[in-house]
């Protein structure tokens, strides 16, 4: 029974520790490419839609990964082309009125909000995402995508935290079949 308890509660401090604004990660694959063949890629293009620092992070960052699997970058004809696209749109993020209120602790913190008080205003925030998509070097077919989205930091630091995060959980488990 203790075990029972110690491990609901790991279970909702690590759900606590969550960060809302962690990225949201994808990724598939083409079921029939076969990354058994590939040693070598190249990029078609920089990625576009981002400022030249988070260009040079995303290079970087798509590289490194890609290296330490054993794939060699070759300026051009490699057995994989690899293209990367950054978009930034706004949302509204609604606050209903059920988020906690700054300075108001009842019942420690978890208790209604105060009587009679307006809800928090909604916000808009901005949403970057990135794209990362792969191609069969010979046929042009696309072998893999991945793509990753997150609330944009204006912290450069933060920012690149965060891009790192998301190309780690992005690139778990690839290439696919290995």
């Amino acid at each position: 029974m203790k075990r029972r308890i110690a491990a609901l509660g790991l279970a909702l401090l690590l759900a606590a520790c969550a960060s809302p604004n962690a990225p949201r990660v994808r990724s598939a694959a083409d079921p029939g490419a076969d990354f058994s063949q590939v040693h070598s890629y190249s990029w078609l293009g920089k990625p576009d839609g981002a400022s030249p620092e988070m260009q040079q992070a995303i290079v970087q960052g798509i590289d490194t990964r890609l290296q330490a699997r054993g794939w060699r970058l070759v300026a051009a004809n490699g057995d994989v082309h690899v293209d990367a696209h950054v978009s930034t749109t706004e949302r509204e993020r609604f606050n209903n009125g059920r988020t906690s209120r700054p300075g108001y602790l009842g019942w420690g913190g978890f208790g209604p909000p105060p009587p009679n008080s307006p809800p928090p205003p909604d916000e808009t925030v901005d949403v970057g995402t990135l794209v990362v998509d792969m191609f069969n070097g010979t046929t042009r077919r696309e072998m893999w995508r991945g793509t990753a989205s997150s609330v944009v930091n204006p912290d450069p630091a933060r920012m690149n935290a965060t891009l790192q995060a998301a190309l780690d959980r992005m690139f778990t488990g690839f290439p696919p079949g290995k």
